[in-house]
């Protein structure tokens, strides 16, 4: 199953999107520009008429690889050449000042509707690795008693809601500037049919029913225009693509953005932090296999760019459908103040790479894959999205 076969039966109103022949119309207050598309959410006013679901929310289907190209297997990668110089932009640890509100928890989904349907894994304990023979460990951010999810770094990542036509669907994300998020394209646009979605809320550090920093709508979403148009390149037509990554701008609250609270991770791009195209890739993200989605999950993994798969970074992981757009990290967590020693290569903490995509048709593979972030596509999209000079939510 893939994001176009799922989201294709669903259209927004007539006015939204028209057919004429085989050329799809463009959508109303999408603006292509350098290479991107760019949809501008409605005013606030009309947005916060329509919020989003938040109980009955089905995760976005997990775009799903089938059974070619094969699963890699531990030692047979192909790394794949870098695209240009390695580049960093630094990410900012927040104040900590909570706003809290509450929202209704998910309810629990089938494992049918826990990834769209896909096959669910019956019998036996989980594995620490899959069939695909990369180990990794999946666990709740959370500990009993405290919640580590609502600290920086962990709360600069949350749950990322979104309609759909009149279905509610969840995505993760996480901030990149104070008041910019990143998430994958697919949980912004319909790949190849020139229709964004809508009516996005970010919810970051969500645990349980607590959104211990409030929610917060978008102001504008954008995505290349190659995503946008289907003409990306993809080793699997709109599943395994260079570039389903995504930037959504938030909305400001009396000029206020999450992140002075929250914080940001920095970004990374042309395989800043690999060495011969691996890296060591901490996953987190809100899938609704676990804990109904309620709680941020964190993987951690060897990651590698896989040549053959359009340059993508694939890893070990248990998480299914919901961690779509969730970050992967380079250096998660809280730096040690050092007496004896130095830092690596690639110091900067709390680092994304890139955000989860997709993953295998199997559920016994275990393994997930992301559009690995580059000058073309992260670079460009922050600057679209931020604009020259750059806007309050960048700064």
């Amino acid at each position: 199953m893939n994001a176009k076969t799922t989201n294709a039966a669903v259209l927004t109103t007539a006015a939204a999107l028209s057919f004429s022949g085989a050329t799809l119309a463009e959508q109303e207050g999408v603006i292509n520009k350098d290479g991107n598309s760019t949809y501008t959410v409605p005013a606030r006013t009309t947005q916060a008429r329509e919020l989003p679901d938040f109980e009955n929310a089905k995760p976005m289907p997990l775009p799903r690889l089938k059974s070619l190209p094969a699963a890699p297997r531990e030692g047979e990668v192909a790394p794949a050449p870098a695209v240009g110089a390695p580049g960093v932009e630094p990410g900012h640890a927040g104040n900590g000042k909570k706003s809290p509100v509450r929202i209704p928890a998910a309810r629990e989904l089938s494992p049918q509707q826990q990834d769209g349907g896909a096959s669910a894994e019956t019998g036996g304990a989980q594995r620490a690795f899959g069939s695909g023979h990369v180990p990794y460990t999946t666990m709740r951010v959370d500990l009993s008693g405290s919640n580590p999810s609502g600290w920086y770094p962990y709360s600069a990542a949350g749950k990322l809601y979104f309609k759909d036509g009149a279905s509610t669907y969840v995505c993760s994300a996480s901030l990149i500037k104070r008041g910019l998020i990143v998430t994958a394209a697919h949980c912004v646009a319909a790949f190849g049919e020139k229709r964004f979605y809508s009516n996005w809320v970010f919810v970051p550090a969500l645990s349980g029913t607590l959104a211990p920093y409030g929610v917060w709508n978008a102001a504008s979403a954008s995505v290349k225009t190659s995503y946008y148009d289907g003409s990306d390149a993809c080793a699997a037509k709109g599943v395994v693509c260079s570039n389903d990554v995504a930037v959504i701008r938030l909305q400001d609250k009396s000029g206020a953005y999450p992140g002075t609270a929250t914080g940001w991770f920095g970004y990374a791009y042309n395989q800043w932090g690999f060495y011969n195209g691996t890296t060591l890739i901490n996953q987190l993200g809100y899938p609704v296999s676990h804990d109904s989605g309620n709680k941020q999950q964190r993987t951690d993994s060897q990651g590698a760019v896989q040549a053959n798969l359009s340059n993508n970074t694939v890893w070990g992981s248990q998480q299914t459908g919901g961690s779509s757009g969730g970050p992967e990290l380079l250096n998660l967590g809280v730096p040690p103040v050092l007496s004896g020693t130095t830092t690596g290569t690639f110091p900067n903490p709390n680092v994304v790479v890139g955000v989860t995509s997709w993953g295998y048709t199997d559920p016994a593979v275990k393994l997930q894959g992301a559009s690995s972030f580059t000058s073309n596509n992260i670079v460009s999209l922050v600057n679209t999205a931020c604009g020259s000079p750059a806007l309050p939510a960048c700064k």
